[in-house]
């Protein structure tokens, strides 16, 4: 049993020195990855070297766009209120027809209808009078066409309507001259103006009229009141004379009431003499009859004598107190009299007055309508030249043109849209991504070409939009108008390629290949050049970069032209690759 398992062990260790045996062989026949990489490596890199060049740069966005002529612009005709109605059109051009400035674009009722180059369109009717951006670019039209029309910037005068009438007629056209509704309205306020200078005169006569009466009453109220206060002077010299004589005159009255009571007391004596001597009659029988009746009668005559003395006694008293009182109220009297004639006199005056501001209220008016109808019969009579109708000239922006489409028919109202018209400039639609659109103005020129078509042509930028989606572009991308230059090549309807720089150096400059140039630790820039067979560096300051290659100016060392710099290495094992 011992002798059994001795036998395994034996067996066993057998085993396990075959296998080492065998992993020793084996292992000096295999080789490591590291082995045989080192075996197999390439050898050691060459580097690639370029030389430096001189040459301009430029960043360019390269697009696509369809050529066209300039876009299509609706030609229309308003109605003229010169004109009664609208006329007929009795000619209309063809299709692909070409204008030029002061040709007869279609006639409509035997009256042409002009273009003229513009950008205020036709709107009204072209008159003498008038002035305004319409008239300015009529003149300039006149002006191209050889005809003096006076100061562009003058308003329509006699001297433009000259030079329309020359030009209509060199085209072999009336010119359109005054109306009779013009002429009518003008012998109209002829009328209104000789009426309103009469009306001026008659008034201008009414207010000196009142003007002179203002004097007259000034005059009269200056007499009234000078002789009114004579007559309060001299009443007031008589007020002083009677109270100088105050005492003269109470003595009067006195004397006068004496003579009254001694004329009463005669009286009553001579009537009781009566009385006694009628009583001695009536006693004495032997007196007749008739002695009586005479006694009577003496008796009633003196007793009518006293009433007579009494009587003429109180009104000789009563007289003589009245002509005392009278002094003072004669003193009262003037002085009224004198303020009565003062007020009268400025009453009157002041009225007067009223009447010369009326009159001049009135003169004024009437000159100033006057002035206004000499005014409108001038205007009037300026407009009485020649005209040009609003429905007898079209403005375009740009000339020559060429007819698009024909809207209209002969035979239909010259009034609304005519015709779509294009001018000749050739156009090209494109668009741009929202990120290459703010890179590109107006004016910035244009490398027009296609392989295809072997065409080359220049442009220049005319339009970049402000939104997106707009003038039949999608809403990603922006609309891009570009104005093609003078080609002998027709290009309208083809697709082209249009490169367009958007930075340039301004002359040729110093540049390698973006990838000779890297970046230090501390963020320089540097390049790596072949000096005499062994390779350095060179610091460098980098420009513009475009096409692939970099402006670069040497901060330290020197960079000349056909010096090689490198821009990688190569495994091939050769350093004269370029």
């Amino acid at each position: 049993m011992a002798g059994k398992r001795i036998t395994i062990l034996f067996g066993v260790l057998a085993i396990v020195a075959a296998a080492a045996s065998g992993a020793w062989f084996a292992g000096s026949r295999i080789e490591s990855p590291a082995d045989a990489a080192a075996r197999t490596a390439p050898p050691k890199p060459s580097p690639i070297l370029v030389p430096v060049e001189e040459r301009v740069l430029s960043s360019e966005i390269i697009t696509r766009g369809t050529v066209r002529f300039g876009l299509p612009q609706p030609v229309s005709i308003a109605p003229s209120p010169l004109k009664t109605s609208a006329g007929l059109i009795t000619t209309l051009p063809l299709r692909n027809t070409q204008f030029s400035e002061g040709d007869v674009l279609l006639t409509a009722s035997g009256r042409p209808v002009f273009v003229l180059q513009g950008e205020v369109p036709a709107y009204r009717d072209l008159v003498p009078g008038i002035s305004g951006n319409d008239v300015r670019q009529l003149k300039q039209a006149l002006t191209r066409l050889g005809y003096d029309p006076g100061a562009v910037d003058g308003p329509y005068d006699q001297k433009t309507s000259a030079a329309i009438a020359a030009w209509y007629k060199s085209k072999g056209w009336e010119p359109f001259g005054p109306t009779r509704d013009q002429l009518a309205a003008e012998r109209a306020i002829e009328r209104d103006y000789n009426d309103a200078v009469k009306a001026k005169m008659t008034a201008d006569a009414v207010n000196a009229a009142a003007a002179l009466a203002v004097a007259s009453a000034r005059a009269t109220a200056a007499h009234n009141v000078r002789a009114a206060a004579l007559e309060a002077a001299r009443s007031a010299q008589q007020s002083n004379a009677a109270e100088t004589q105050n005492a003269r005159k109470s003595l009067a009255v006195e004397t006068e009431r004496a003579k009254a009571g001694y004329a009463n007391t005669a009286a009553e004596a001579d009537l009781a003499a009566q009385i006694a001597d009628r009583a001695l009659i009536a006693l004495d029988p032997r007196q007749p009859e008739t002695a009586r009746a005479v006694a009577d009668a003496k008796l009633e005559v003196a007793r009518a004598a006293r009433e007579k003395i009494k009587r003429e006694g109180e009104l000789a008293v009563q007289t003589a107190e009245r002509d005392a009182m009278m002094a003072a109220e004669r003193t009262e009297l003037g002085q009224a009299a004198e303020l009565a004639a003062r007020l009268e006199g400025e009453k009157a005056v002041r009225a007067a007055v009223d009447a010369q501001k009326l009159a001049a209220v009135d003169a004024r008016i009437a000159a100033d309508r006057a002035d206004q109808l000499a005014a409108e019969l001038k205007a009037a009579r300026q407009k009485l030249g020649i005209q040009v109708p609003v429905d007898e000239v079209v403005f375009i922006r740009m000339l020559p043109v060429r007819v698009e489409e024909v809207t209209a028919a002969v035979g239909g109202a010259a009034t609304g849209s005519m015709m779509t018209v294009t001018d000749n400039q050739l156009t090209i639609d494109s668009s741009l991504s929202l990120e290459t659109a703010p890179l590109l103005k107006p004016g910035m020129p244009v490398a027009i070409d296609e392989q295809a078509l072997r065409v080359k042509a220049t442009g220049v930028v005319e339009t970049v939009a402000n939104t997106p989606g707009t003038r039949g572009v999608d809403g990603f991308h922006i609309y891009l108008g570009v104005q093609v230059d003078a080609t002998p090549v027709r290009l309208e309807g083809f697709s082209v390629r249009l490169t367009i720089p958007i930075e340039s150096t301004k002359g040729a400059v110093t540049a390698v290949p973006v990838s000779a140039l890297s970046l230090t630790t501390d963020g320089s820039s540097r390049i790596q050049v072949e000096n005499k067979g062994v390779l350095e560096y060179i610091m460098v300051k980098p420009g513009l970069s475009a096409g692939g290659y970099v402006e670069v100016a040497p901060v330290d060392g020197k960079l000349t032209l056909g010096q090689r710099v490198v821009v990688g290495y190569s495994n091939l094992g050769s350093s004269d690759l370029k």
